[in-house]
């Protein structure tokens, strides 16, 4: 019997998952998605696997570019996740008016001056998986890198601290 997506999407909700920012600077302007779906492949060499909506315009430039970067979000960070999760978004730089950032040396993409840890990645390659891509991403460089910054969760829906307290609007 087929599950609902509701009851799908309900069920996985239980699941704490870090919240991360995907940005790639392309020819024109920088993008950026806040992505849940996020997981270490490999450490040799160093992979990590991200889903992305597979009719999104993020993947479409990340695969046009071939580079972007991820910066795993702090629990201050819970406003930028919110902006970069809506449709209709405008340009990166603009949603991150009050935010300190940087440039990644070897994408150019943006990356969150406060985070946990960021990593500079190349495409390996995008994989179908339903109605999502899988981006397979090489890490070349941690331009970020502050293990005391208390991470962003996101859980039943809400942006959370590491205690489960709704996270800070910063």
């Amino acid at each position: 019997m087929p599950v609902d997506a509701r009851e799908y999407a309900a069920a996985l909700g239980q699941y704490a998952a870090g919240v991360c920012l995907l940005t790639v600077k392309d020819d024109i302007d920088d993008v950026g998605t806040t992505v849940t779906s996020v997981m270490s492949v490999s450490a040799a060499p160093p992979l990590v696997a991200v889903g992305l909506n597979a009719d999104g315009y993020p993947a479409e430039v990340l695969e046009a570019v071939g580079t972007c970067a991820l910066t795993v979000l702090a629990a201050p960070h819970a406003i930028v996740a919110s902006r970069f999760s809506s449709a209709g978004r405008p340009s990166a730089r603009h949603l991150l008016e009050t935010v300190p950032w940087t440039r990644a040396a070897g994408s150019g993409a943006i990356v969150l001056a406060e985070a946990p840890v960021a990593l500079d990645c190349r495409l390996e390659r995008l994989v179908e998986a339903g109605d999502h891509v899988l981006a397979l991403l090489r890490v070349e460089d941690v331009p970020v890198l502050n293990p005391t910054a208390p991470p962003l969760l996101r859980l039943r829906g809400r942006f959370v601290d590491e205690t489960g307290a709704q996270a800070g609007r910063g």
